[in-house]
């Protein structure tokens, strides 16, 4: 993609950094009292590296000040932000992402107890975040190699504000600002110490109780400014079984959707006797079964210890999910500027941050034979479960080898071991300093600085629950060859629960430890001032030079590269890469005062970027800002933008996911001619709501590219400006489109299973297998490419309202509006993928409208603010209640999510007149307590943790000291 020449750009920066070194000679040669301090109107702004004094720019810029963040009521960073009308579906510490799910195709694991932001539903990936204008680090919990900024490692008590930038930055700021720019500016001072306390906890649900404390001091004198601050936070945990919906694997449907994995055990096998498969489970409170060999097939009632397994026999295992993880954070920060003349500084800041997190999972299932579906030889290939181990009730081998295999599926689920439970330690550093400084070139003031940062991210995950299944395959086998085997004792899962020692456990259970890294190192140089003066104004430029190096690294647990954990396959993952970046952006002064109106503004921008993956990319944008009065302001841009692939996308090896899927030939759906003609058998049932499917990195991706443009306006009426009924009153107007190509993805699993059935695509059923006997999916790829186009628009409206204080107080209203008119993903071969507005899809939305409205009065030391969220009513597949009355419409396969309003209120009261402040705020966030729409589609919980609050209501309460 190319918006300037190489050549022209080359040119363009050149003649910037002669100026540029020109401007430093003069600045030497001017007189010493030119030199004297100059107090500058000029601010950096996020989406431009130009200061400006306007405060309105060619793009829009969300500003959330402190005051914002304090009133919200919520406690971290992701929260906030997650709030915004155009934020979409984001990791929060809402999802049990335990590692159970498996591996993402993106390689970048699934972020236990991360937390990350996502703008216009492009994905987390696509959004840069910034501190201070600098890149962040990427985020580690050692599930994989992440591509996306856990907020989680930023405190919220070091925060000033938070810029959001709703549009594509490429040309700015580089790599992943496709969708926006998140820049979290931090306190650089404070006046004393502050001390604050917060506690808060769920009225209708037992746990998730919040609670934490923060303290900063600081200070400034003539040339030092310095904050250090430390903060600490925890929040506990709330199991499923405290919402009903989230206690059962799909709400409505009972235990349709469980597992086949029960603690009692499923046996699909052949009898080499008689030829009968058989699908059977012991009877209950039946410890050793007895097996009668010629028992008639399904549904005859048997006359042994066995019945044929049923509905009625699959295992729950919802409740042991969690509703909210558990977490802790600890986290000191500090930052230092000191100014060694009036124009030349320098500053250094650290930051250590500490998250102690966990998942948590039902037992472990152990699934074993030709149908298993685990990609584990141990478990599909090379069994033997002997005719002489002790508690095998068949009298004869069950096996997975040789021609004629006789062991289909067996599912046993030891509860015997407990749940599964992932304990993330994520200890995250940061690292930077810089110089900056202003001289005058001729009269023209221009600034410079330089900065190096280090940060880093190190993940250990301890897995408790969990089974080497090479260790399982030795105790299923020839008794003589386990007793040669130390610690090995024979393994009994025909019995059902309770029948499994402590001493089977302690040869079969381990303690997996998964490790991640990510490390990001860089240096940038950035110069900006007037170069000269026009027939409107000064020209102005920014021009710099940004190296950045990225590495990042996943190790499993050594039994896990081996091949012998019973849990999500996965190898390790290691990587790096470097880029070098050269940028230029002028501002270029059209019109001032004229027939057009009060000023004409013309912004171009363009960078190279030179990854030593992929080569040389240039990015470019075009931004149009005009003033026709001083109550109106119209703009718009044209940007185009890039991401380069990630390390986890680039070099992640082969892992297995665990997707949610419905099979369309499940049931009663055997039958239909596209079932027959796939070779499913009739009467066909889908053993588990979990499908495996392969998934893994590609070295071979090519960047994403990208055009964003933006349209808009504010309108700030003159009439409603200082007057009796109104102080302020301002309207913005934005209209925004994004466009995609090449997008890093892997196709929808399910997209494909429901295209290959309905329409016989090639393509589509090349992607998976079945067994040809049994009809069970035994294998599906889904390697990450980039695929199709992604193609999003849609409509800003905000209005801001401030009403003049009377003796009664002062009102405020803030009214935030997104309305997404079009999403469409399309595939690489031109086919429309089911994501789109209104729709709930892979646990994620993307509503029509979403809206916030903040009403505010303030009277003396009180503050009263009630704040109204809305969400647009959804539509979704009933995926597996399908056919269940919970199913608003099972013929069309179609289930509705009403729209959602919460209501949130906040009291605060502050005085100075004890020591230097005290302030004291208490509230309730969604007062009404009302529940989230049910998601039949869901993957846990029943709703979408991405979209929805926690059912019920959230009380909290807060004490902040200053001294």
């Amino acid at each position: 993609m190319t918006f300037l020449p190489h050549a022209r750009l080359a040119l363009a920066i050149q003649a910037s950094l002669l100026l540029s070194f020109s401007g430093f000679a003069a600045a030497q040669e001017a007189p010493a009292d030119a030199e004297q301090a100059k107090t500058l109107d000029t601010v950096t702004v996020t989406g431009t590296r130009i200061k400006k004094a306007e405060l309105e720019s060619q793009v829009p810029v969300q500003v959330l000040t402190r005051e914002d963040i304090d009133r919200s009521g919520f406690t971290s960073v992701a929260d906030i932000v997650q709030n915004l009308t155009a934020s979409g579906a984001a990791l929060n510490t809402k999802f049990n992402s335990s590692g159970n799910f498996g591996f993402p195709p993106d390689g970048g694991g699934v972020g236990a107890g991360a937390a990350t932001v996502d703008l216009r539903h492009l994905g987390a990936k696509r959004v840069l975040v910034l501190v201070d204008g600098v890149r962040w680090v990427n985020e580690s919990s050692a599930s994989g190699v992440g591509s996306s900024v856990d907020l989680n490692t930023i405190p919220l008590s070091i925060i000033e504000r938070i810029e959001v930038l709703e549009d594509g930055a490429s040309s700015i700021y580089g790599s992943d600002a496709i969708a926006g720019v998140v820049n979290i500016i931090t306190r650089r001072s404070i006046d004393g110490v502050k001390l604050d306390f917060n506690y808060g906890d769920f009225n209708d649900l037992d746990g998730g109780e919040t609670y934490g404390a923060d303290l900063g001091w600081g200070g400034s004198t003539d040339r030092v400014q310095w904050f250090l601050g430390a903060s600490y936070y925890k929040q506990k945990q709330i199991v499923s079984s405290e919402y009903g919906p989230a206690s059962v694997p799909v709400p409505g449907t009972g235990l349709s959707n469980g597992s086949s994995a029960t603690p009692q055990g499923r046996f699909v096998f052949q009898d080499p006797n008689t030829g009968q498969v058989y699908s059977i489970t012991p009877d209950t409170g039946v410890a050793d079964p007895v097996y009668t060999s010629g028992q008639p097939d399904c549904p005859t009632t048997r006359s042994d210890d066995f019945h044929c397994f049923a509905t009625a026999d699959r295992f729950n295992f919802a409740p042991y999910n969690l509703l909210l993880t558990p977490s802790e954070r600890k986290s000191v920060f500090g930052q230092v500027r000191f100014d060694f003349t009036p124009t030349f500084s320098g500053h250094a800041k650290v930051l250590y941050n500490q998250r102690e997190s966990a998942n948590q999972a039902a037992p472990e299932p152990i699934f074993l034979g030709t149908d298993a579906g685990v990609y584990n030889d141990y478990a599909e290939k090379t069994l033997v479960i002997s005719a002489l181990n002790p508690y095998n009730p068949f009298g004869f081998d069950l096996t997975t080898m040789g021609p004629n295999p006789n062991l289909f599926l067996l599912g046993r689920r030891p509860v015997e071991g407990g749940p599964r439970r992932y304990q993330q330690e994520v200890k995250t550093w940061y690292a930077s300093a810089g110089l900056e400084g202003t001289f005058d070139v001729a009269t023209r003031p221009w600034s410079w600085d330089a900065n190096v940062a280090f940060s880093r991210s190190r993940a250990e995950q301890t897995n408790t629950g969990s089974y080497n299944i090479r260790r399982i395959n030795e105790a299923l086998g020839d008794p003589a060859a386990c007793a040669a085997i130390a610690g090995c004792v024979p393994l009994n899962l025909f019995g059902g629960e309770g029948t499994i020692t402590p001493e089977m456990l302690a040869f079969i259970q381990p303690i997996v430890r998964d490790r991640s890294e990510n490390k990001l190192s860089l240096f940038t140089a950035n110069l900006t001032g007037d170069l000269f003066e026009m027939w409107a104004g000064p020209l102005s430029f920014a021009a710099g030079y940004e190296y950045r190096e990225y590495e990042g690294s996943y190790t499993p647990d050594p039994i896990t590269i081996a091949g012998e954990y019973n849990g999500v396959p996965s190898g390790a993952t290691s990587g790096d890469y470097d880029v070098n970046e050269l940028y230029v952006e002028f501002n270029v002064p059209l019109m001032r005062d004229g027939w057009l109106g009060k000023s004409l503004d013309l912004s171009v921008a363009e960078r190279y970027s030179d990854y030593s993956t992929f080569g040389g990319e240039n990015t470019g944008k075009l931004g149009l800002r005009w003033q026709v009065a001083d109550e109106l302001l119209l703009r718009g841009s044209f940007a185009q933008g890039f991401r380069a692939p990630s390390i986890g996308e680039l070099y992640g090896t082969l892992a297995r996911f665990d997707a949610t899927l419905t099979d369309p030939c499940n049931n009663a759906a055997s039958t239909t001619p596209q079932c027959v003609a796939e070779g499913v058998p009739a009467g066909y049932e889908q053993s588990n709501p979990q499908i495996s499917v392969v998934t893994s990195g590609n070295a071979n991706l090519q960047p994403e590219t990208s055009r964003s443009l933006m349209l808009g306006g504010v309108w700030s009426p003159s009439f409603a400006s200082g007057v009796a009924w109104s102080d302020r009153l301002d309207i913005g107007l934005t209209f925004y489109r994004h466009t995609i190509e090449d997008a890093i993805q892997a196709r929808d699993a399910q997209t494909i299973l429901d295209r290959c059935i309905s329409s016989r695509d090639p393509e589509s059923c090349s992607f998976y297998d079945r067994n040809p006997v049994s009809g069970q999916i035994i294998r599906f790829d889904d390697i990450l490419d980039n695929l199709g186009t992604i193609k999003t628009d849609g409509w800003d409206f905000n209005v801001g309202w401030s009403l003049p204080e009377r003796d009664w107080g002062r009102l405020r209203f803030d009214w935030k509006n997104t309305w997404v008119g079009h999403y469409e993903l399309v595939n690489e071969s031109g086919q429309a993928e089911p994501r789109r507005p209104g729709r709930e899809l892979n646990n994620s939305a993307i509503p029509e409208w979403t809206s916030t409205l903040v009403t505010d009065w303030t009277r003396g030391p009180w503050t009263v603010a009630w704040t109204v969220r809305h969400i647009d009513g959804l539509t979704e597949s009933c995926a597996g209640a399908n056919g269940f009355d919970i199913c608003d419409d099972s013929a069309n396969d179609i289930n509705h999510l009403p729209a959602t309003t919460y209501h949130d209120l906040q009291v605060s009261w502050q005085t100075t007149a004890w020591l230097k402040g005290l302030r004291i705020s208490a509230g309730v966030n969604n007062v009404a307590g009302k529940d989230p729409p049910i998601c039949l589609s869901c993957t846990l919980n029943g709703y979408d943790a991405s979209t929805y609050d926690l059912p019920g209501r959230f009380w909290y309460a807060r004490v902040g000291l200053d001294f």
